[in-house]
This record gives C-alpha cells, structure tokens and sequence, in this order.
C-alpha cells in the first residue's frame, strides 16, 4: 500500500509536490500487459508439432504435384497463425479496457484551487473532491462527507449502494465491501451526496490495480483436445515415416527401382498421416463459433467450443447474472398484511405505505432504491409527489433515514414523510412494546428472505419544523417495504436443464449471505442454506476446503482472488469450469476458467475482452443454449475423429499388404490415395459437422473429466470398423482373383469396394443411437450430395478415357459391378451390427 504524506484539507498538495509524487510513484494507470512482436509470436507457432506436421505435409503434397491438397494445408497454417496473433493480443487489450477504466478526470485541490486534471496525473496525497455522478481515480479515505453512497458492484458484485463514514485517524485500508466504511475504491461510482477524500493508493497499487495484475499473471493453456491430436499425430508421423523407409528399402532391395519403391512409400506415408484431424478440428471450431453466434452468443475463444462439450461445472456470478441488476420493489407489509406487488387485492394501507416512501424521495433520485420506489408507487396508482419541498432532513451516520416535509392545508401544517433502515424509522414511531415486537420481527423474516427493508413513517406537523432534526415531531408507522434485485425469469429454468445434464451450478457472489441463500432457494439450486464464505476460504484447512467446495453451491462475500481460487480450486479436481460474470471483479475467474462466459450488455468492457464467450442478449438460458450445441459439436467432432481414424486403417493396409505378401499386385497408388482424401475430406468436416444432436444429449451425464478424447473404448471400436472394411476389401480381392480378373480389373473392383464401403461407414457413423434408415429420413442438402458427388467422381474416373488410365482401371463389366455392389451392402449390414450388438461406449452414444 502506498501511504501518503501528510495533508491539509483547504490547500492540497502544491503543484511542485505533485510533479514529485508522480515521479516518485508513476501514472495513476495499470501498466501495459507484455507487448508481443508479430515475429516473435510467428516462431513460436512454428516450433508447435501440429504446425511442423501440417508443414511437412503440405510441403509434401506440392512435391507429389498434388496443389490443392497442399494448398489447403497452407491455407490451415495461415489460420492457425493468424488466431494465434488474435489470442497472443487479448490479455493487454484486457488490460487496456481496464486501464481506460481506472483513469477517468478527477477534481483535486493543489495549490488551494480546484482543478480538474487527468486520471492518470493523480497521486498519493491528492485531495479528491467527490460528487453525485462522478467515477473515483483512486482508491482514498474520507476525511469530509455529506451523505456519501456508492455503488462498488464493479469490485464486489454487491447490487446495493454502500453509505460511507468519515475517516477516523486510525482506521487501516481494507478490502472494499460493507456499510459505513471510511474508504473509497478506484473505478466505483458515486451515486449519492459529496464529500473529501486523501488518495493513499494509485495504478496498481489500488484493489482495481490488483485485479490486474491477477489477470497479466494468468497464461492460456493448450486444450486437452489439441494436446491429444498433437500427441496422436505425431505417434502416427512417427509410425508412418518408419514405414515408408522400411518399405523403401525393402522394395528398392526387392526389385531394384528406387523411384517406384519410393512412390510407393510416399503412398504408404500418405496412407497413414491423418492430416484431416487439423483441418476438420479448425473446421469444427469456426463453423461451431458461426452456429452459436446465430445462437446470441458470441465466440472469442475457439478453445472454449471444445470445452463447453465437457463442461461439469457452471460457476455464475448473481448479480446481472442470475438477477436482473435493479433494485424493485419486492413486497410491502402494512397493517400486519403482505402484499406482493405482483399481487391485484391491494388495501389503502398498502398503496399508502408507497405513496409515503415516494414522498420521502427526491423526485429525480440516483439511488436504484429509490427509483424503484417511485415506479412501484406510479405501479399501484400512489399519489404524485407534491411540488413544493419545505424541508429535507438527509440521511446521516446517526440517522439512517431520508426525511421530507410538505406544506398541507392551512397555512403552517406540514406532511412530513420518513423512510429509512428500520431500526431508524421505528425508534422515532409512537408504538407499543407489542407493535414493535411484532414489527421487528416481520423486518427480520424478510431479511432472511434476502430482502433489502425500509420502514416507512409518516407525521403532521402544526408548528414551525426544526432546522436540522425531526426528532420533535410525533411519526405514525405505516409499514415495511422489501426491496430485492429479482432473479431472471429464465434462470430456473436453465438451472434445472444444467441440473438435468449432470452440470453442476455453483453461485459466487460478493453479496451477503442471506442475500446468496434466497437467491438460491428461488432458482433451486442444491443445499441453499449451505454457504461458504470468503472468510471459510481463508480460514478453512485445505483439504477441508476442497471437500466443502466439491459440494457447495453457494458462496457469499467473496473477492476477485477468491473467486480467481474458487476456480482453480475445482480444476485441480478434475472439473471443467464454465464462469460467467459482467463485472471487473469477475475478470481473473473469467480467464482462468476454461470457459469465460461475459454478459454483452451489461457486462463492463474488461469482462467481454477477458471472455471466451459474451452473451449478446444476457439471457442466462443461451448459456445452456450454448452448451447444447457445444456438446453437439463435441459429439459430432468425437464421431468425425472415429471416422477418420477407421478410414486410414484399410487405406495402410491395401498399401503395405504387397510389401508383406509377395505375388499380391499394388492395388494403391498416391493419386487413387488422393482420391480417397476427396471422399474423407468434406465427409467429416462438413457432412459430420451438420448433423443434430441426439435426443438424449441434455441428459446424458458430463464427460468424465480425466477421460481422453480418444478413449480406449471408442480407439477399439475405430480399429475395428478399420479392420472390417479392410477385411471387406481383401475378400473381394480374393474373390476377384478367384473368379480370374486380371490385375487391372482386380484393381477397379476393389477400390469401387473401398469407395462403396467407405460410404457406408459414413452414413452409419453419423449416429451412433439411430440406424440408417432413420438418419436418411432427415435428410440435409450434404447427406445426399456428398454421397453422390463420390459415386459421380468414381464413374468418371473408371468410365473416362484417360482418366481411367491414369488411375490403371479396367473398363467395367457387370461381374465387377455386382460384386463391388454387394460388398457395400455386407458393408452396411456389419457397421449397424455395430449398433444392434451395443459396441460403442455408453458415454459415446
């Protein structure tokens, strides 16, 4: 903390100390995130194994004379590159919306004038002149005060204004958060009165610099789903370039042509590397970040898709989140009746109580509580505030209460009208011991109930009013009022739905925790009344900590930091953590989270950089929108990566089997491989990508979170569905040779076998719950046009002169028609057996 010299309140610091101070301490600004050179950030992408690979493989294509291929690849590393410069950027163009935020232009006192300067020039010791609307540049003490109240949402997540004190000479800085403090925090808003205040903490050395820091410290991390296709990738390279030399070798010592042996084992290469993992993982993702974009939810963070598939975990802040950010009039308690305003049987007595707190406000108030009770009085028909004033007694220390009188029929006859905190208003009330008891009471039955309460009074004055206290005059208690900030009509609906999909939802609120706990009662979440606090984070031993944390869904007066270990706290157990927030308390969370979820239009300008994820409309239900089409995504990825992995089986395979077996003629050249790429490539990074989720999938239980993408069961399953269309393929090889096809013709029929078999894997694979002919009752432009896109390109290169030389294909004869044809159909018939035998893992389905 950076304590301030000594001040004297009418003169400042001079203009000469000033510019010392500044030199001594810095700007009142946060400090620039790392800059990162353009070149720098290209190098490091380079030396990533997915880049190398993509190089080397692209690179390879252009050698075989195959540009479209390789140009595709290009093009993918050009994207890769170019995301990476986007993300490389976010961090200090968070913290430059935070920076703009902390430096707004204050009004000081130097040299014993008054002078509006700039945010950034303020230093410790300054003398900040505070008023009704202004943003603090600084955190500082109170050293004068009128009536302060503030509203520090941006630091607590508190919705309700706090009433500040005067400094009292010894009292230390703290933590922003509660009634009565003497301290006013950088970047909160003054809502109500004015005052002075002794700047003692500027840049980051204040609790908005602190939030910052937290966030410049935070580093993204590779998803699991890229640290697991890299690792795959390069085991298969690996594999694949051991391969190719041994069959080099091999064939180069067999038949003494090095140039055949190597376009053969170039083939064997190209067989093998599945390169189609990068291009439909970049293709999942930006298609992915297009639907949810039609979905209101917009995507910063490619990363977050992936994540919103496996999410366990909902951590959402209350207010603006789950409530609606304003202050309403909840209900109003008059002659021992409740009354909610959504109720139509309303008395006099309750109107009443209304039209008296109104009258008790100014007709133009900053305070939201106010202005709610204005519009609930306007709402049940109370009477218009008069236009003439007498006299306002303000809200002070001592008596927590806004008093207001109105002159009222013959001259000298006064309406004075209170409203205030109840222990207040009631201590001026004429009541027995009886109505008070009872009174007390309800006032504590609706604090439990998260309500903020008012008492309201009312009093006729027939003699000249006090100047400055309206303890003389005799008030009439006309009832209570509970205030609440109300929850969003769509959150219980949305909690339930995550509820039913195994999704945990955790509340994390800087708010009180009676507040926290009706809050959670109303929007059903799990043990409501079992809140943990920031002080339990504190003083709770860890391993106790992370037993309350793995079952808590509700924690109450909680910090930026706090929530930052909230988070880390559930990933080091495994969880996936979704955040969601709007404020700059919130920012640290939302960037550790895997998924930062910011509100679009109420949340502050560092909360949607920060984010991996903004709600344009700020509907807490498009959060499980999105994470219904993230799990679509997830599970039409997992499917498409499945496929992928199969298909290259029979494609190594028909490829290395004449290595293996003499006598067997080469069946795969690198231009019937790239033909093959022409069926794989737009089958699983378009036709798998269309898809619809399954019916079940809100209700299926999250992914296990220490399970791998490619999981044993659905590795074992791929290899299988591999091994059988291979053995589809050798069988009519071999009934091929039987019947006496010579080498062309064998070649023709079983690459149509291939081509015919592979397409049935696909349409079978589109869903693992639901067998062909009913995916093929929902049809989709691609479902039926890639398929016959393929047929088309195989007709043309076996039937066209020329191309059916180039491909050493045999002109057709209906022997090898029907048989190629049969052999899709077996094809067909095994892929469903898959399905009626129950093979896929049940987390798969």
């Amino acid at each position: 903390m950076v304590r301030s010299p000594t001040t004297k309140p009418t003169s400042g610091l001079s203009s000469s100390d000033a510019n010392r101070l500044l030199a001594l301490h810095g700007p009142n600004s946060l400090p620039e995130g790392k800059s990162y050179n353009m070149w720098r950030v290209v190098k490091e992408v380079i030396q990533e194994p997915m880049f190398i690979f993509l190089l080397v493989t692209g690179s390879l294509y252009f050698l075989l004379g195959d540009r479209a291929e390789g140009g595709l690849l290009f093009g993918c590393i050009l994207l890769i590159i170019g995301i990476t410069l986007y993300q490389t950027n976010k961090t200090e163009r968070a913290l430059q919306a935070l920076k703009d935020l902390s430096s707004p232009r204050a009004l000081v006192i130097r040299d014993g004038q008054r002078v509006r300067i700039a945010g950034h020039a303020v230093v410790p010791g300054d003398l900040l002149v505070l008023y009704e609307g202004d943003r603090i540049p600084a955190d500082a003490r109170v050293l004068e005060n009128t009536n302060l109240s503030l509203d520090e949402s941006l630091l607590t997540g508190e919705s309700i204004p706090v009433r500040k004190t005067k400094w009292d000479g010894t009292e230390a800085m703290e933590r922003p958060g509660g009634e009565d403090r003497p301290f006013v925090y950088s970047g909160t808003m003054i809502l109500q009165g004015q005052g002075l205040a002794e700047v003692i903490a500027t840049g980051e050395n204040t609790q908005l610099g602190r939030i910052g820091r937290m966030l410049d410290a935070i580093v993204d991390e590779p998803t699991r789903l890229q640290r697991e296709i890299g690792r795959l990738i390069a085991i298969i390279a690996t594999v694949g370039l051991a391969l190719c030399i041994l069959v080099v070798t091999v064939l180069t010592w067999m038949n003494d042509s090095f140039l055949e042996a190597l376009l053969y084992g170039l083939s064997m290469a190209m067989s093998m590397l599945p390169e189609e993992f990068a291009v439909v993982l970049t293709v999942f993702m930006a298609l992915g970040a297009w639907r949810l974009g039609r979905h209101r939810v917009l995507t910063r963070k490619v990363s977050a898709i992936e994540a919103l598939g496996t999410c366990t975990v909902l951590c959402t802040d209350k207010t603006g989140t789950l409530t609606e950010n304003r202050m309403t009039v909840h209900v109003v308690w008059a002659g021992g009746e409740l009354r909610t305003m959504a109720e139509d049987d309303w008395s006099e007595n309750h109107v009443s109580v209304l039209t008296t707190a109104g009258w008790a406000s100014p007709p133009a108030p900053s305070d939201p509580m106010e202005k709610a009770l204005l519009e609930a009085c306007g709402t049940k028909g109370g009477i218009a505030q008069p236009s003439r004033l007498t006299r306002e007694y303000p809200l002070t220390p001592r008596r927590l209460a806004l008093t207001r009188a109105y002159p009222k029929g013959p001259k000298g006859n006064f309406q004075v009208c209170m409203k205030g905190a109840p222990e207040t208003v009631l201590d001026f009330c004429n009541m027995t011991v009886q109505e008070r008891k009872a009174t007390d009471h309800e006032v504590k039955k609706m604090a439990r109930h998260g309500l903020r309460v008012l008492a309201v009074a009312e009093a006729l004055s027939r003699e000249e009013l006090h100047q400055d206290d309206p303890s003389g005059l005799r008030f009439q208690f006309r009832g209570l009022i509970g205030l609440a900030d109300p929850v969003r009509k769509e959150v219980p609906e949305a909690v339930a739905a995550c509820h039913r999909a195994g999704i945990r939802v955790a509340m994390i609120t800087g708010d009180y925790p009676e507040t926290a706990r009706s809050i959670a009662r109303q929007i059903d979440l799990p043990r409501p009344d079992e809140v943990l606090t920031g002080r339990d984070l504190e003083e709770l031993p860890e391993k106790e900590l992370a037993e309350r944390i793995r079952v808590t869904s509700v924690f109450a007066r909680i910090l930026p930091e706090q929530k930052l270990r909230i988070v880390e706290l559930l990933q080091r157990q495994g969880e996936v953590v979704a955040m969601t927030g709007d404020g700059v308390n919130d920012v640290p969370a939302l960037k550790r989270a895997q998924i930062g979820i910011a509100m679009g239009e109420r949340g502050s300008d560092v909360a949607r950089e920060a984010s991996a994820l903004v709600l344009l409309d700020d509907r807490f239900d498009s959060i499980v929108g999105a994470i219904r089409m993230g799990r679509r995504i997830f599970a039409n990825l997992e499917k498409a990566m499945d496929y992928i992995l199969a298909v290259h089986i029979p494609l190594a395979g028909l490829t290395a089997l004449p290595v293996l077996i003499g006598g067997m003629p080469m069946l795969l050249w690198p231009i019937h491989i790239v033909f093959m790429e022409l069926v794989i490539d737009p089958a699983c990074s378009l036709l798998f990508e269309v898809q619809p989720s399954e019916k079940d999938l809100m209700t299926r239980p999250p992914r296990n979170a220490s399970d791998t993408f490619f999981g044993r069961g659905d590795v074992v399953v791929s290899i299988f569905k591999g091994l059988s269309l291979l053995g589809i393929v050798l069988a009519v090889y071999g009934i091929s040779v039987w019947l006496g096809f010579y080498e062309d013709q064998i070649r023709t029929t079983t690459f149509m076998t291939l081509v015919l078999a592979n397409l049935s894997m696909i349409l079978t694979d589109l869903s693992r719950t639901q067998y062909i002919f009913q995916i093929l009752r929902k049809p989709h432009p691609l479902l039926y046009g890639i398929p016959l896109f393929n047929l088309i390109l195989l007709t043309l290169v076996i039937l066209l002169p020329g191309l059916n030389n180039l491909f050493e294909f045999a002109p057709l004869e209906w022997p090898m028609i029907g048989l190629a044809s049969a052999a899709g159909l077996v094809a067909v018939t095994w892929f469903e057996m898959i399905k009626v035998l129950g093979m896929y893992p049940r987390e798969a389905q």
